[in-house]
């Protein structure tokens, strides 16, 4: 697979995650943006560790324990540790993000 073929051409009603690879403590998700945003007042809250690249496109993430976002670029990568409680604030709007997530 290739992380950037059918990639839509127009806005998605929702996100779109899709599983690449899943074993025992460990799955691999490409998520597909464009312009989608945390419900308002609704956090995050994973068991796990969840490493992410932005691929393509841009983003903004909040953590509830900052009151800083944290705005991301295509190429950058973070690491959330499990249970910080964290939303995403925005995705490019007219546009696609491409995000690699690692749950683990």
């Amino acid at each position: 697979m290739n992380l950037f073929e059918n990639l839509p051409d127009r806005p998605l009603s929702e996100e779109r995650f899709e599983t690449l690879l899943q074993k025992p403590g460990l799955k691999i998700e490409r998520i597909v943006s464009t312009g989608q945003a945390s419900p308002e007042g609704f956090w995050y809250d994973q068991p796990e560790n969840e490493w992410i690249a932005l691929l393509q496109g841009e983003a903004v993430l909040r953590f509830e324990d900052s009151p800083d976002p944290v705005r991301l670029g295509a190429g950058d990568t973070l690491l959330i540790p499990a249970h910080r409680k964290h939303r995403v604030e925005e995705t490019l709007k007219g546009g696609v993000t491409v995000w690699l997530a690692i749950h683990y």
